[in-house]
């Protein structure tokens, strides 16, 4: 048998390289890097001598980078990834949110960070978290609850079998996630005689499951009985590239169509059959057919609760169908499972519901919703002089959008809004991350999709607070040429959770910087800042401004930021639907009492499982 002698660390970057996707490209596109004690000396030199055919960024931040990984992966239909590696102790630690954010999204990435001496020899090392109870324990194990595959590389032939298991993992379209592979810092320095076949190219493909006869009969004869059936679109439409597949299925039906946050875009926002976003951020049109739905088909969805109002939004009886690549998902809340990629499963179910006509329901309902918001986003008049309000910012960034916009965001004020108002022209035209809603995503997540969609026009919309909690990968962007939009909305505060605060009987208190215990608010100079992290930044007085300054934003080969301060009080007061926050059963206040009784009036209508 040919060998090849490298060390583990080199053979990791050496093995990445020959791992292809259908396409042709790396399925791992390349390394997000901070070095430190325990990847510099090892996996450092690896990198550098694949610098070439597997490039290595440098991050500012662990869990900014990693977010920027997973956007790119998100961008891609989770067809590539990225690998994100950092030293041992908080390096490592940094990285565990952003891996939390790749689970509970289903996303792709590989984390590699470093790990203490797997010989023990130096023990303790700096930054090395001890258990005297357990001598296995490090930092790294943070990452077991948050990885859908864990490994601890203690010797170098211990990668033959692990890569190959973390690809799989991250290529799979059930159990895709995050992996982590902790890698001893020793380890990764360590030589071992490699079989050169270990080596050999090898494609990754999809795997497109398709239906089991029997569940697949039992979803249709749901269907067929339903006299008011609604199909949920999710971000599983998405990764299968089902959107087509969506489309021809409704159109065929006569089915409406409405759209979870990870599934927006599925179909085009003036389809006839998009009655538009679903629950405790959702439309009228579309909440009004889900309140009274008795079949509901969810396609790669995972049912969270700002889907499903809380589980109050679809009435007791109605019966779910849960057509989903993953088993856990399918058979979620009794529904009728219909394990199947989205594609093939919605292919083999229109065969299978052939002449089937879903009942008529009220078209009418989009134009009168549309009717409600459009004045909401419409510009101010030239003598209104109050703040603009978040809605007057989303309507001017509407109407600077292009066939090539992406719009993103993840926390805040931001998802709610955009979800109700954002009219997305194209698949993958809207970003959210609101599976884990992580602030701090923006920014970064708008790098991520930028390097996958090269061509795209990227608007990151995010709030003062988010911006404030990481901004550092603007710094990323400048320096690597990549251009993107950031709309930043100062309101001085966390204003969607004051919001939330105060509809729930609490006071005013330690979101705004006004209701802050101790707290002169600052006048931060958000344009000084993001040009001094290498952005052209730009401060705007009004809507008139905004569009002005977003009508000269293209062509720039660095982050452009348009700081616009707004109102921290409004929120689309249509549609949307109660969603379960609990509210406490004794106070002293007035307001919190009468929150509590009201909370428990919709908790009736809660449909327990």
């Amino acid at each position: 048998m040919s060998t090849i002698r490298l060390t583990a660390a080199q053979a990791m970057v050496r093995w990445l390289t020959r791992q292809m996707a259908e396409d042709g490209a790396p399925v791992v596109a390349g390394a997000w890097a901070i070095f430190g004690h325990g990847n510099v000396a090892g996996l450092g030199e690896a990198l550098h001598a694949h610098r070439e055919a597997f490039p290595t960024w440098r991050g500012h931040n662990e869990q900014t980078m990693a977010h920027a990984a997973i956007a790119f992966a998100k961008q891609t239909r989770r067809r590539h990834a990225m690998m994100v590696t950092s030293s041992i102790g908080p390096g490592a630690t940094n990285m565990v949110t952003a891996a939390a954010l790749a689970h509970v999204n289903r996303l792709p990435v590989l984390f590699v960070p470093g790990d203490v001496f797997a010989g023990r020899g130096p023990d303790p090392v700096l930054q090395q978290v001890e258990d005297w109870g357990d001598g296995t324990v490090s930092a790294n194990d943070c990452f077991r609850p948050v990885s859908r595959y864990f490994d601890r590389i203690e010797r170098p032939e211990q990668l033959v079998a692990a890569l190959p298991r973390a690809l799989r993992v991250m290529t799979d379209p059930a159990e895709c996630g995050p992996v982590t592979l902790a890698f001893p810092q020793d380890v990764q320095a360590e030589a071992w005689d490699w079989p050169e076949a270990f080596f050999a190219p090898r494609v990754w493909r999809v795997r497109r499951v398709r239906p089991d006869p029997a569940e697949l009969e039992a979803a249709a004869v749901l269907l067929r009985e339903a006299r008011r059936p609604v199909l949920v679109a999710g971000g599983g439409v998405h990764y299968a590239d089902a959107a087509d597949a969506l489309r021809r299925f409704a159109e065929a039906h006569g089915l409406p169509v409405v759209e979870t946050q990870a599934g927006k875009s599925a179909l085009p926002w003036d389809h006839p059959l998009n009655l538009g976003p679903v629950g405790v951020t959702g439309a009228e049109s579309a909440n009004a057919l889900c309140r009274e739905a008795d079949v509901v088909l969810g396609v790669g969805t995972r049912f969270q609760d700002f889907t499903t109002g809380s589980w109050a939004l679809f009435p007791a009886g109605a019966r779910l169908v849960s057509l989903n690549v993953n088993a856990f998902d399918a058979a979620k809340r009794g529904a009728e499972p219909l394990l199947a990629d989205a594609q093939a499963g919605l292919e083999a179910l229109g065969a299978a519901l052939e002449g089937w006509q879903a009942p008529a329901f009220d078209e009418g309902m989009k134009a009168r919703w549309f009717a409600l918001v459009d004045p909401l986003t419409a510009a101010p008049g030239p003598e209104d002089n109050a703040l603009p309000t978040d809605q007057q910012v989303i309507g001017a960034v509407q109407r600077a959008a292009g066939p090539a916009t992406v719009v993103m965001g993840a926390a805040g004020t931001m998802p709610g809004e955009l979800h109700k108002l954002w009219k997305a022209g194209r698949p993958l035209s809207y970003h959210m991350e609101y599976g884990y809603s992580c602030m701090g995503y923006e920014i970064a997540g708008a790098l991520g999709i930028a390097m996958a969609e090269p061509g795209a026009d990227v608007i990151c919309m995010v709030g003062d607070g988010s911006y404030l909690m990481a901004n550092s990968e603007l710094a990323a962007a400048a320096a690597m040429g990549i251009g993107f939009t950031v709309v930043l909305t100062d309101n001085r505060g966390y204003g969607c959770i004051n919001r939330l605060q105060r509809a729930t009987g609490g006071a005013a208190f330690n979101n705004l910087l006004r209701d802050a215990r101790g707290v002169r608010p600052p006048a931060v100079d958000f344009a000084a800042h993001a040009a001094a992290l290498g952005a052209e930044a730009v401060k705007v007085g009004g809507i008139a401004e905004l569009e002005a300054a977003l009508a000269a934003r293209g062509g720039r080969d660095r982050p452009y930021v348009v700081v616009i301060d707004t109102d921290p009080d409004p929120s689309t007061p249509h549609g949307g639907h109660w969603w379960d926050v609990a509210v406490p059963e004794v106070s002293d206040r007035a307001e919190v009492r009468e929150s509590r009784r009201g909370y428990e009036r919709a908790r009736a209508g809660q449909v327990r499982a």
